[in-house]
């Protein structure tokens, strides 16, 4: 992989020693995935660094029977939760795990079934009961209580299991079990042509078409040895914006609309639909699709930043008004606070980490292009805080999108590479990463001499936030779930795969 440097580990003790160092010197793990070898099981773990941009890859190997890799969860939250997966999908054992409980299987799996190894049974016979109970942790005291919400709930929203723990209406844990929406994304890349199978990036989380677009195509690029003109990666560096500016308008409008405030959610879906057919006329499509492409880039047109700088200003007199709303500002402030310290432990991303005092923004520490980006940082936490952030995203977006079409010029608006439909002859690997609008995404690709795809590891910004809304629900009342879950506003889809 032309961008990072690799590192085989010989001795599997050496995987704590190295990763602790790895940590210590400011890199988080940004990955780790499982690889079917036939006779071996190859896992690799992405580390990255920003300011300058840096990227380590470890990789360790394990027979495919009796499978073991030394657990990294003393060390690394993350590293502990793609332990777990592995070790649902691969059957590999993270020994020393202190807490080794399924996370993606579901009771209907049939035992001895690894979905993602070259000889897992495509059509197995699945369990028709639950005879394998999710483990939650039972909560025991004077008048403690569960309550069970989902996995079905009402209105438009995907499935997803809470077990409230309460005394009275204050919440004392809570758990949150997903993949209820496992679709086996990472399976269906493989075998695809990789210049080809941009169109499945896209459908990974329907809100986040673009970037997760863009961090598919910067990896098989990488893989492929593809250059993108520079003018292509600012036209692709506005799709993504122009994605972050239609999802933050909807969330302040939503976190609006939950604590009663119904006109300022009129008026923010009012805004967000004029930006869709503003995404309609830029690409075909309201979500942005079919604009990137490994070794291209289109736009029908470009936004009209006028346009673009008029809803900006609509939009801070929305938010403005909505915070000068009483109730709307006291339901807001030190509601479900997410520290520093506890944002970082969980390697929180995206505006879910820079209201909590977090500067990660891959656009600064991975850029794709040289981009003016200053990231915009709260440090209260609280659901204040991620309100604040989005809204002042909006406005930089604005900013940045204006600074990318005056140095795009009046140049055509469909760039493609010179060796976009080059086909390497020799297997590759390579890596993206892009600020989606939740934050950091990343895909790793693997290639064969004849450029199919022969693994994709993907990584929403939503697999490291999940677990911080439990955390910043502890000791809030349950009536404000609804507004704490909006201000995270999390993809179950990116999650579950």
């Amino acid at each position: 992989m032309s961008a990072a440097s690799n590192g085989t580990l010989t001795d599997p003790r050496e995987l704590a020693t190295v990763s602790r160092g790895l940590l210590a010197d400011g890199y988080r793990l940004a990955l780790a995935a499982a690889h079917d070898d036939g006779p071996t099981l190859r896992i690799v773990y992405l580390f990255t660094a920003g300011l300058p941009d840096r990227r380590i890859e470890l990789t360790l190997v394990t027979p495919i029977e009796n499978p073991e890799i030394p657990s990294l969860a003393g060390i690394s939250f993350p590293a502990g939760r793609f332990e777990r997966e592995m070790h649902d999908l691969f059957g590999i054992v993270p020994a020393g795990h202190p807490l080794p409980r399924r996370l993606v299987r579901h009771s209907h799996w049939p035992a001895g079934w690894y979905p993602l190894r070259r000889s897992a049974d495509p059509n197995p016979t699945f369990m028709d009961a639950d005879t394998e109970p999710f483990p939650f942790v039972t909560v025991e005291g004077p008048g403690v209580y569960e309550i069970p919400v989902g996995p079905v709930h009402a209105g438009l929203i995907e499935p997803g299991h809470f077990r409230f723990s309460v005394v009275g209406e204050t919440i004392v844990k809570l758990k949150a079990r997903l993949w209820f929406v496992h679709r086996g994304i990472e399976r269906l890349f493989e075998g695809q042509l990789a210049l080809d199978a941009a169109p499945l990036a896209e459908r990974i989380s329907g809100d986040t078409s673009a970037a997760h677009a863009l961090a598919y195509t910067l990896a098989v690029e990488d893989a492929l040895g593809i250059v993108m003109p520079t003018g292509g990666q600012r036209l692709r560096a506005v799709l993504v914006e122009l994605e972050r500016i239609y999802n933050h308008v909807a969330d302040l409008g939503s976190l609006a609309s939950d604590v009663g405030y119904s006109v300022a959610n009129a008026h923010a879906q009012r805004i967000r639909e004029q930006l869709l057919r503003i995404n309609a006329t830029v690409t075909g499509h309201r979500l942005l699709r079919d604009a990137i492409r490994p070794g291209a880039v289109s736009l029908l047109t470009a936004p009209d930043v006028r346009v673009l700088e008029a809803v900006g200003a609509d939009v801070a007199e929305l938010a403005d008004l909505t915070l000068a709303n009483s109730t709307v500002r006291d339901r807001f402030t030190d509601t479900a606070t997410l520290t520093a310290e506890q944002a970082a432990d969980l390697g929180c991303l995206g505006y879910v980490a820079r209201a909590s005092g977090l500067t990660t923004d891959a656009r600064v520490d991975h850029p794709f292009t040289a981009l003016p980006v200053e990231p915009v940082v709260h440090t209260d936490g609280d659901v204040l805080a991620r309100y604040l952030v989005r809204r002042d995203e909006i406005a930089a977006s604005v900013v940045l999108i204006r600074s990318l079409l005056d140095e795009h010029g009046g140049r055509p608006h469909t760039v493609r590479a010179d060796d976009a439909d080059v086909v390497t002859s020799a297997p590759g690997s390579g890596v993206g990463i892009v600020e989606g609008w939740r934050g950091t995404i990343v895909h790793r690709v693997e290639t064969d001499a004849a450029g199919r795809l022969t693994r994709v590891k993907v990584v929403d910004p939503s697999w490291f936030n999940w677990p911080a809304v439990p955390v910043a629900l502890r000791d809030t009342i349950v009536p404000d779930f609804p507004l704490v879950n909006k201000s995270f506003n999390l993809s179950y889809a990116g999650n579950d795969l």
